[in-house]
C-alpha cells in the first residue's frame, strides 16, 4: 500500500511553452527519495550523496 502525498506547487507557473519547474526536496520530502507513478508504472526518484537525481523503474 503506498501513501499518496499532494503534489508540492511549481515554483514557477506552467505558460505556454514552459514547463513547470519543482524542487527535489519538495518532491522528496525525506531527502532521499520519492516514488512517481506514471500509468501504472512506479519510478523510484532519489537523491544521491553527492546531491544528483537518479530516476529508475
Amino acid at each position: 500500500m503506498s501513501m499518496h502525498r499532494p503534489v508540492p506547487a511549481p515554483l514557477q507557473s506552467q505558460t505556454s511553452g514552459s514547463s513547470a519547474v519543482y524542487d527535489a526536496h519538495d518532491l522528496i520530502p525525506d531527502g532521499i527519495k520519492a516514488e512517481i507513478v506514471l500509468d501504472g508504472q512506479t519510478y523510484t526518484l532519489r537523491i544521491t550523496r553527492t546531491g544528483k537525481l537518479i530516476l529508475t523503474k
